[in-house]
C-alpha cells in the first residue's frame, strides 16, 4: 500500500511518498487550485491510496476538499497528535520535509480514520460569504474612485453616473446574496440556532453572522477557543533573540484573513456600544498602555474565545463576564 504525507503551509504544500514501506525524495507544489491538481496526479500516479494531513485551518481546508473530490482517502490528523509522533521518533529538526515525512510515517504505522468532510451546506455558506465579503471589497474601492473622480472638474458626468450605477449594482448583489444565505440557514434548525446566538452578542448583526458562520461551520468540532484565535492569525507572536533582541510581541497574522475581517466591525461595534467591552477597551488602553488598535485586536481576541463558548454551549452571549474590573491580563 503507498501512502502519502503532506505537509501545508500557505503559500506551498511538501508532499513525501512511501512505497513498499520506504519514503520517497519531497516534492513541492504550490499550495494553489492549480497547484493542487498537479500534486493529485502525482499522487495517482503514484499510486497511492491514502493521504495524512495536519490540522492548519483553512490551508489544509481546500487541499483536502480537492484530494476528497478525488476519490483519495483523508486523514487529518491533530497538530498535538502529529508533535507526539515525530518526538516518538526521535525527530530532531523541523522542517516542511521532515513533517512531511513524519505525516507518511504516521500514515504507514497508525490505524487510519477518514477525514469527515465538511457538510455540503456549511462549504456552500461559506463560499456565499467569501463571494460577499469581495464584493464587499470591490464596492469599498467603487465608492473611493467616485470620491476621487467628483474631486475634480475634468470628470465627465456620464462617469460619474456610471461610479454611482456600479456601486447601486453591488449592493443589490450584496443584499440578493445575503438573503440566498439566510435562506440556506433557516433551512437547517441547527444552523438557525447558531446564527440566532452569534447575532446576540453586541456588534454582530445579520452581515457579520453570515461571514463568522462562513469560516467558523467548517473547522474542527473539537477545536478549541485558543486554536480558533491562532486560526484567525490574532495570537501574539513574540520576536527575541539572545539578549539584543527583544521587540514587543506583534500578532502574528498567519491564519484566516476572512475571519479576522468577520471579527473587526463588530468588536469595533461593541467597544463603543457595549459597557463592559468598552470598559475592558479603555482598560487596556489607560492602564495597560495599548495602543487603539492594539487594543481593539485584544478585543477581537477575546470576543471570539466568547463566540467559542457560546457556540459550545449553546448560551447566549453574556457582556457581564467580558471583562471584570479585577482582570489585568491584556
Amino acid at each position: 500500500m503507498n501512502v502519502a504525507g503532506i505537509d501545508v503551509s500557505s503559500k506551498t504544500v511538501t508532499l513525501v511518498i512511501a512505497r513498499d514501506g520506504r519514503t520517497r525524495k519531497p516534492r513541492e507544489f504550490n499550495n494553489t487550485p492549480q497547484g493542487h491538481q498537479t500534486l493529485v496526479n502525482r499522487l495517482r500516479k503514484a499510486t497511492v491510496t491514502r493521504v495524512c494531513l495536519e490540522a492548519t485551518g483553512q490551508y489544509h481546508l481546500d487541499l483536502a476538499l480537492a484530494l476528497d473530490d478525488a476519490g483519495l482517502a483523508v486523514m487529518v490528523i491533530n497538530p498535538k497528535a502529529a508533535k507526539r509522533f515525530a518526538e516518538a521518533m526521535q525527530t530532531r529538526t523541523k522542517t516542511d520535509a521532515v513533517d512531511a515525512t513524519v505525516l507518511a510515517e504516521f500514515a504507514l504505522r497508525m490505524p487510519f480514520e477518514p477525514w469527515q468532510r465538511p457538510d455540503d451546506l456549511a462549504l456552500a455558506i461559506r463560499a456565499c460569504a467569501r463571494r460577499i465579503a469581495a464584493l464587499n471589497k470591490l464596492r469599498t474601492q467603487t465608492k473611493n474612485q467616485l470620491h476621487a473622480a467628483e474631486q475634480t472638474a475634468t470628470t465627465p458626468d456620464f462617469l460619474i453616473v456610471e461610479l454611482h450605477h456600479s456601486i447601486a449594482q453591488l449592493e443589490a448583489n450584496i443584499e440578493h446574496l445575503r438573503q440566498q444565505v439566510l435562506a440556506l440557514i433557516a433551512s437547517e434548525e441547527e444552523l438557525q440556532q447558531i446564527f440566532e446566538l452569534l447575532v446576540s452578542v453586541t456588534g454582530i448583526a445579520a452581515a457579520s453572522a453570515i461571514q463568522l458562520l462562513g469560516e467558523l461551520l467548517v473547522m474542527p468540532e473539537d477545536m478549541t477557543a485558543k486554536q480558533w484565535v491562532a486560526m484567525a492569525g490574532l495570537d501574539p507572536r513574540a520576536h527575541q533573540s539572545g539578549t539584543s533582541v527583544n521587540k514587543k510581541p506583534r500578532l502574528s497574522k498567519a491564519g484566516n484573513r476572512y475571519l479576522r475581517i468577520a471579527l473587526y466591525m463588530p468588536a469595533l461595534s461593541a467597544a463603543q456600544h457595549d459597557p463592559t467591552v468598552r470598559a475592558y477597551y479603555h482598560h487596556l488602553i489607560e492602564n495597560r498602555g495599548r495602543k487603539k488598535l492594539q487594543a481593539l485586536c485584544a478585543v477581537m481576541r477575546k470576543l471570539l474565545h466568547a463566540i467559542h463558548a457560546m457556540l459550545k454551549n449553546r448560551t447566549p452571549f453574556d457582556s457581564s463576564r467580558f471583562y471584570t474590573p479585577l482582570e489585568t491580563a491584556a
